[in-house]
């Protein structure tokens, strides 16, 4: 990197424009777009807020080495290891995968807690202790501090996360995974295979079995540094002790080297002696002489530990077995809440090596693993466990609620208050750092077997906490068990309406969503509620309707008009909700409504409802050929999500749709500033899932119609690739961005690329009334033919026919694009959102091409310019082009300056001779180069 590029990356650090590094470093504004695309290559991020990043990470690692993330503090001196250490060390650099083997309190934690400190690099190190099954990527996910978004799963954004900067380079941690194997072998394979600069250091008790895995058994220490050990470890305790080498080392010895044995029984030196120790060491030792073990060195490991139990008081030993119930970490005010705990007693536990202090603010205790276990057998068999279970869940209902109570959205008092500043990054605050420290607890709790009311509200809280958290599918898995919990039909109906809202953002099929709201609405009829079971059924009936795209198949029309006629009979039709929401699944499908839907829609002052009455009049508009009242309305909608809960799931469906309509609707008028702009903000979004290929499937159109070519394909790749991961489902809706990463292929040169881009963007439109979207491949194909010159004019003739035959269901003049059906409800849009695109650039190429019919080609479509500016400015252009008129080619490169489109503008001073030169060095600016025999006016 060159000093001058050190410049820019440390002013994109500071989110500055290019006009403002450009008037700071006195260079023009055009060199630094071409350091910034140069950035761009060479960090192989997507845009300049992930430059940014690149900086503020670099800005770090100039200050000092940064410790993973989750790195367990150091509290006591690392001795002896130093070979292991650095064998560990090589191995890393060696293989992508390594496990640390050996069994518990051999050191495998430590070692690995010693090996990864002073990383160069990215990443986490993450106890799996307590967690449970289904849980470790949510486990690596809130240490790494990303969160799931729609369309994107989880560990989709784990691995974009772990990608990390400076090529990827990341190391992550995963200790004591012994009880979730096949659960951590499934993910580590999944992110080694996502991410090729990641690396990942295991800790367990068996290998994961993991193609590429390396290896490293770790042994107990040899005398020479367990010898030292238990004296550094003895003097903690007493900073006077001293004993004959010779029994120190015969103690070490009768504990097998076990590291965690010598600590526990050193703790207990200063009140023994070396050699009391020793003797009753022999005692506990002579007990289990007879009992069958697979790892000789675990009895010995158990002896010291079942040997320190029976050293304790009574009280000690209550707290000591009281205490397994916990999961994880945990404060005074829980151990006190579910054990009676006292400080005092704790601090004595601590003290004898039983229990771990870790610091920070505020304090917690943690049992290690081997420990637990064994207090775990010690509860048991005192009787007590049903008891502090029942108290452990009491606990963990008390703190969800809590932590509900602390969600933005809410005020103290427990109600709802729109959260959303504009700001789109979702709520903040310490509540999300205080549930991950409880989240393990919250968990084990309701897995706990004793459902009932507590078992129901803790899940049904868990759900709006984890939503929030941006935990989707966790989120709504617990609405899901509320349900089956709910003490009540009418609860569990409405559970089952949350978990619905849920599975819109955290599933990619709308088929889930439809379930789940006639699941509620049989429930609402069995509590005798009619107004919920009209509302759900009518919900139901509206999401047919309104994303058939995100079915795999079509709801039959007659299995809609039943649905809908049943929720008209169930519901009150005077309910302003019930209105509402009866007279959307009306116009939705089409069937006569009773009500206007907007009218209805207002007159509950509801957001999320009016939000959704507008996306049925902005779709419409659209349909009707208004495009730019459809683009208001759009904008209209967009205004309320000021309004919206954004950790609500009840407004999941809105905010998502609107960013999604906003977008298209913008694309759909030609204003590309604000279809960029409002795509920006989706990748900046953690309920749209950042840098998930829904996002990227919003952002890379503005980017090619604007001419950013470079950036539109840094995106091109994870939105196909991360369709694919998550199971290819049905989004027709990904056609025009892959017709659009064709175009940017086409206008490059790759002939190749282009072709297949064009081959995908036709396999992910399909057949039927989802055809609208292949708009976007014939004005691809206009415009290819356009801007390269190289067809001949049958052949120019044969593509504008297409274009100019968009809609209609005659015979076809290609045959790879299916021919259209017509649409069954309102949601089917008539126009593509393209269709005004390939409507200009086909009677542009009509005129490049010469043909007879040009001038009528022209005059048909002039309408369609009144309501998209790209559409104005292109057949402005054809114009100019046609008839020598240098006014028109003015007024083209005008409308191109207004929407940014830099490429289109380009190519127009390519038409005006004393200009010619100006656009060839913007296209060789952008990366692009045409054929000028093409881009020439026609006398």
């Amino acid at each position: 990197m060159s000093e001058r590029e050190a410049e820019v990356l440390t002013a994109l650090g500071a989110r500055l424009t290019n006009a403002q590094i450009a008037g700071r470093l006195h260079i023009s504004i055009r060199t630094v777009e071409s350091h910034v695309s140069s950035l761009l290559r060479k960090y192989g991020v997507a845009d300049r807020r992930a430059l940014a990043d690149v900086a503020a990470q670099v800005r770090v690692r100039e200050a000092a080495l940064v410790p993973l993330a989750g790195l367990p503090a150091v509290r006591t001196s690392f001795i002896g290891r130093t070979d292991e250490v650095n064998a560990v060390r090589m191995a890393l650099n060696r293989a992508r995968l390594v496990t640390l083997l050996g069994p518990g309190g051999v050191g495998k934690t430590r070692l690995a807690v010693a090996a990864a400190s002073g990383f160069d690099g990215d990443g986490a190190f993450v106890d799996l202790v307590p967690v449970g099954d289904g849980f470790v990527a949510r486990a690596v996910a809130a240490a790494l501090g990303v969160t799931e978004g729609t369309h994107q799963p989880l560990e989709e954004a784990i691995t974009a996360r772990l990608a990390g900067l400076d090529g990827g380079r990341s190391l992550l941690v995963l200790d004591n995974c012994e009880h979730l194997i096949d659960e951590v072998a499934r993910f580590v394979a999944r992110v080694l295979d996502g991410c090729p600069g990641v690396i990942v250091l295991v800790t367990s008790r068996e290998r994961l079995g993991v193609p590429g895995e390396r290896t490293l058994p770790v042994a107990p220490l040899d005398l020479a540094s367990a010898g030292p050990l238990f004296l550094d470890r003895a003097r903690a305790a007493d900073p006077e002790f001293g004993a004959d080498p010779a029994v120190v080392a015969e103690v070490c010895i009768r504990l097998d080297g076990m590291p965690l044995a010598i600590e526990l029984a050193a703790a207990r030196s200063a009140s023994l002696g070396a050699t009391g120790l020793l003797t009753t060491l022999d005692d506990a030792l002579r007990v289990l002489a007879g009992v069958r073990d697979t790892d000789e060195r675990h009895r010995s490991l158990r002896a010291v530990i079942g040997w320190s139990h029976d050293l304790l008081d009574e009280e000690e030993r209550a707290l000591f077995r009281r205490l397994a119930v916990f999961a994880g970490p945990f404060d005074l005010a829980a151990a006190v809440a579910v054990t009676d705990a006292s400080a005092d007693v704790l601090g004595r536990l601590v003290e004898k090596s039983l229990v771990v202090h870790l610091r920070g603010e505020p304090s917690r205790w943690r049992l290690l693993e081997t420990i637990r276990a064994y207090a775990a057998e010690r509860l048991g068999a005192a009787g007590e466990l049903a008891d502090i279970r029942d108290r452990h869940l009491s606990w963990a209902c008390d703190v969800a609620a809590w932590l509900e109570s602390r969600l933005p959205g809410r005020s103290h008092d427990g109600s709802h208050h729109g959260s959303h500043d504009g700001s789109h990054h979702g709520s903040g605050g310490g509540w999300r750092e205080d549930f991950d420290a409880v989240a393990d607890d919250l968990r084990a709790a309701l897995a706990e077997p004793a459902p009932g009311a507590e078992q129901h509200r803790l899940a049904h809280t868990l759900g709006h906490i984890t939503y929030a958290r941006r935990f989707l599918l966790e989120a709504l898995d617990h609405y899901q068990r509320a349900a089956v919990l709910a003490p009540s039909a009418a609860d569990a109906a409405r559970d089952l309406r949350t978990a619905a809202d849920c599975a819109h953002v955290s599933t990619t099929s709308n088929l889930q969503v439809f379930e789940l709201l006639l699941a509620s609405a049989e429930r609402a009829a069995e509590a005798g509620d009619g107004n919920a079971r009209a509302i759900a059924l009518a919900r139901a009936v509206q999401t047919a309707a309104r994303f058939p795209e995100a079915f795999p198949a079509e709801v039959p029309a007659d299995r809609r008009r039943k649905l809908y006629d049943e929720a008209r009979a169930a519901g009150d039709p005077h309910d302003p909700v019930v209105a509402a929401q009866l007279a959307a699944a009306a116009v939705w499908n089409g069937f006569p409504a009773a009500a206007d839907p907007l009218q209805a829609a207002r007159a509950t002052a509801d957001p999320v409802i009016i939000s959704a009455a507008l996306h049925a009049a902005s779709t419409a508009a659209v349909n009707t050929g208004r495009l730019r009242d459809g683009h208001r309305l759009t904008r209209e909608r967009f205004a309320l999500l000021a309004e919206m809960d954004r950790d609500d799931p009840y407004t999941a469906t809105e905010i998502c749709n609107t960013y999604g309509a906003a977008c298209a609707d913008a694309i759909v008028t030609g204003d590309l500033p604000t279809a960029l702009a409002t795509a920006r903000q989706v990748l900046d979004d953690d309920l749209l899932g950042g840098h998930s290929y829904l996002s990227g499937s919003r952002v890379i159109p503005p980017l090619v119609l604007t001419g950013a070519l470079a950036e539109a394909l840094q995106y091109a790749t994870q939105l196909w690739e991360g369709w694919q991961r998550s199971g290819r489902p049905a989004a027709r809706w990904l056609s025009p961005a892959l017709s659009a990463v064709a175009l940017a292929y086409g206008l490059l040169g790759d002939r190749t690329s282009q072709q297949t881009w064009r081959s995908r963007a036709i396999e992910v439109a399909g057949t039927g009334t989802a055809r609208v979207h292949l708009d976007a491949v014939a004005f691809v194909d206009a415009r290819l033919a356009l801007h390269i010159g190289d067809v001949a004019t049958d052949t120019a003739a044969a593509i504008v026919e297409r274009t100019m035959t968009q809609l209609s269901t005659t015979a076809r003049t290609t045959t790879d694009i299916p021919a259209p059906a017509e649409p069954s409800m309102l949601g089917a849009m008539r126009y593509g959102r393209y269709a005004a695109y390939a409507w200009a650039a086909g009677a542009e190429l009509a005129v490049a091409a010469g043909l007879p019919a040009a001038a009528d080609h022209l005059a048909a479509v002039a309408a369609a310019s009144d309501q998209n500016d790209w559409a104005a400015a292109c057949l402005a252009r054809a114009t100019g082009r046609l008839h020598g008129d240098e006014d028109a080619l003015a007024a083209s490169i005008a409308g191109w300056e207004r929407i940014d489109a830099r490429f289109e503008r380009a190519c127009t001073l390519l038409l005006i001779p004393d200009r010619a030169g100006e656009g060839r060095a913007a296209l060789e600016d952008l990366g692009i180069a045409c054929d000028s025999r093409w881009w020439t006016t026609r006398p």
